[in-house]
């Protein structure tokens, strides 16, 4: 039988505390409080998950015989080791390349939506300018209700309504 490091259960405890700690600051800051500060460490982590994932991609291009040394460590009765295996190792690579993209591409999503919403809690935040945010990545500034209700020249009414 394998023996377990005893620091790594403490390690696996500390790391689930964390992302309980940082999901519920991202929370609490975002929805109830409106305090962009808040959301700013869940952004940082994920920005530091995707640079992770991005090496991780880089090492597979780099080093493709690594997914089958993976594959070969793997304990016997690990399900469809032996089909792995067998397939061919420029397949694999491609096939690990593309799901590594995919998860890529849904974290670049998530990054933005993170900072979206830091954008538009921050301009929330600021009484000076109300801030829209549009999906296309562009900013909206909309002046104040009281700039924008008193115009400086008078214009014309319209004219009277006339019954047919």
């Amino acid at each position: 039988m394998k023996m377990i490091a005893p620091w790594t259960r403490f390690y696996s405890n500390s790391c689930c505390l964390c992302c309980h700690v940082r999901t519920g600051t991202i929370l609490l800051g975002a929805s109830y409080l409106r305090r962009a500060a808040w959301i700013v460490p869940f952004f940082c982590y994920q920005i530091f998950d995707f640079a992770l994932s991005a090496l991780v991609a880089i090492t597979v291009l780099v080093y493709p015989s690594s997914i089958q040394e993976y594959i070969r460590q793997l304990p016997p009765d690990f399900p469809y080791k032996e089909d792995a295996l067998s397939v061919n190792s420029t397949c694999l690579v491609l096939i690990v390349l593309l799901f590594i993209g995919i998860v890529l591409a849904f974290k670049g999503y998530l990054i933005s939506c993170v900072w979206n919403c830091y954008r538009y809690i921050n301009g929330r935040n600021n009484s000076d300018v109300l801030v829209y945010v549009t999906s296309n990545d562009s900013t909206v500034l909309l002046p104040p209700y009281d700039d924008a209700t008193v115009t400086g020249i008078a214009k014309e009414p319209p004219p009277p309504y006339v019954s047919a």
